[in-house]
């Protein structure tokens, strides 16, 4: 399905529930309901199928729970380093054939050209991971861990109904008291691999993965909405394919903000609806001068540009931005694309 065939439904459906879709037995009757008090007609059963149908056409990459990754344990990091034309494809072989590697991209930069992440369930094994990338390419690697996160949240609307994307319905339902433990149950392990890849798009998605894992489906709302409260999980939802829906053009801003000023300016940044990402991250002197990411996505390269400068204008708020404080290094080839190996460090976290 084409961007252009979404007709105000589907464009509907896209805006009102990429976060905040209600974790109870029966969701797409509140989630219809919703739809309808804001001007939309739709029933339980349409939403149902439109949901289904815009998984089918890749218009999502999956409907259903978002994990944040590092609350189930483990650790992930952003990594770059140097690859020489001539030896470009062959070090992205070497690179991507790392089982640890989940996610990989070229980058315009006139140096450091290639950027991946290394997702552990051991945070030790992270260093082990790029001592061997570079004993095997001959190129230094380059850590970046985030050190601060400011915003994860990517949104990606559509012009149509329910443009602010504002519905959100996931105080629908009772929910239990957070945990402090530091690990997951091995019943919570099970729910986990089983939701990472999405629900099933049924009437009754949660029962049908109590039914998958032999867990009552009291447990899996109970639980899920739980790991809401706790940041297990970021959002449940559909999970938008960005290219489908047109935005093709992802901008990696980065910057060399004054130390002082990062508690200020991260969350101004932040604060932009369009911006997905945004971190503090580490230096590297000598090479790479940016501690600040604040990552955008854009329909064409005029509106990315205006997103840019958006940043740039509240950036200037806070600090004088120089021409050599800022870059911006836009993706130009997916390398990889795996996602986080959740089952490893889920095993590793489990008591």
């Amino acid at each position: 399905m084409d961007i252009a065939d979404l007709d105000d439904r589907d464009r509907a459906v896209l805006n009102a529930f990429q976060g905040g879709f209600p974790v109870v037995e029966h969701p797409f009757e509140p989630a219809a309901h919703a739809l309808r008090s804001r001007g939309v007609e739709m029933t339980p059963d349409d939403l149902l199928d439109r949901v289904r149908t815009l998984d089918d056409e890749g218009v999502l990459t999956r409907f259903g729970a978002l994990i944040n990754a590092e609350e189930i344990g483990g650790s992930a990091s952003l990594v770059a380093m140097h690859a020489p034309e001539e030896e470009f494809d062959e070090i992205a072989d070497t690179v991507n054939d790392h089982r640890e590697v989940a996610h990989n991209y070229e980058r315009e930069h006139p140096h450091l050209n290639m950027w991946f992440v290394v997702s552990v369930a051991d945070e030790d094994r992270v260093e082990s991971v790029l001592a061997e990338i570079e004993d095997e390419t001959g190129q230094e690697t380059y850590n970046l861990p985030k050190q601060r996160e400011f915003r994860v949240e990517a949104k990606f609307l559509v012009d149509g109904p329910v443009s602010d994307g504002d519905v959100d319905l996931s105080h629908l339902g009772t929910t239990p008291e957070p945990t402090d433990r530091g690990t997951i149950t091995p019943a919570e392990r099970d729910l986990v691999l089983a939701v990472q890849d999405g629900l099933p798009i049924v009437e009754t998605p949660y029962r049908a993965v109590a039914d998958d894992i032999g867990k009552d489906s009291e447990w899996v709302v109970q639980t899920l909405r739980r790991f809401n409260e706790e940041g297990k999980v970021r959002r449940v939802g559909v999970i938008p394919n960005h290219y489908a829906l047109g935005y093709t053009e992802n901008g990696m801003t980065v910057w060399d903000v004054p130390d002082e000023k990062v508690n200020e300016v991260g969350p101004a940044v932040a604060s932009l609806d369009f911006v997905t990402h945004c971190y503090e991250r580490p230096r590297h002197d000598g090479v790479w001068p940016y501690n600040f990411f604040a990552m955008t996505h854009g329909r064409s390269e005029e509106e990315s540009e205006q997103r840019i400068e958006q940043v740039r204008e509240v950036m200037a708020d806070h600090w004088d931005v120089g021409d050599d404080d800022w870059d911006t290094l836009f993706s130009t080839q997916i390398l990889k694309k795996t996602g986080i190996r959740l089952d490893e460090r889920a095993d590793a976290n489990t008591a």
